[in-house]
């Protein structure tokens, strides 16, 4: 009987704790565990760091009033994290945009070149010349062509297969 007794004490003093609950790590630490989320994928890689980048910011620079919610979603497909992140905002933004519609407004542009960024590991610097015109304003009108830099930042999503995860125009 007494041998009994001592399991059960063990048991009872250290052996049959349970993890705390979900909630109770959220009450103790003020945050809540949630799983990680899927990982992205994208419709079309291609088969260089530098043509991902200078497929993404062709697209990126040439639209219409008309196309350009279309041409944002179809590059949201074709990247990933913050690159989709951006390009998607900028198609709900754009679907909605009064002045643009109204305007006529179209963009046109080169990509002029893209070059590793010195000590940062898959990130490129991109330089584009674009021009911005409409059709239903004179906004626009003797707008010389203009020079953009971006940042991109490019993640290999299978064997030779890269597209574009950061985009962070900075002119």
């Amino acid at each position: 009987m007494r041998g009994a007794a001592l399991l059960c004490a063990v048991v009872l003093i250290g052996g049959c704790s349970t993890p705390p609950s979900k909630v109770a790590t959220a009450q103790a630490t003020h945050e809540y565990p949630s799983p990680k989320p899927a990982p992205q994928t994208a419709v079309a890689g291609q088969p260089s760091a530098v043509e991902a980048v200078r497929a993404f910011a062709t697209a990126y620079i040439n639209w219409t009033a008309e196309t350009v919610p279309g041409d944002m979603r179809a590059l949201a497909e074709r990247s990933i994290g913050q690159a989709r992140s951006a390009v998607e905002l900028a198609a709900v933004q754009t679907a909605s945009d009064y002045e643009l519609q109204r305007g006529g407004i179209a963009n046109t542009g080169t990509v002029e070149a893209v070059a590793p960024l010195p000590g940062a590991a898959d990130q490129y610097v991109v330089v584009t010349r674009e021009s911005t015109s409409a059709t239903n304003t004179t906004a626009y009108q003797g707008l010389q062509p203009a020079w953009h830099v971006a940042l991109a930042t490019v993640s290999e999503v299978g064997a030779g297969e890269w597209v574009v995860s950061g985009w962070q125009p900075e002119s």
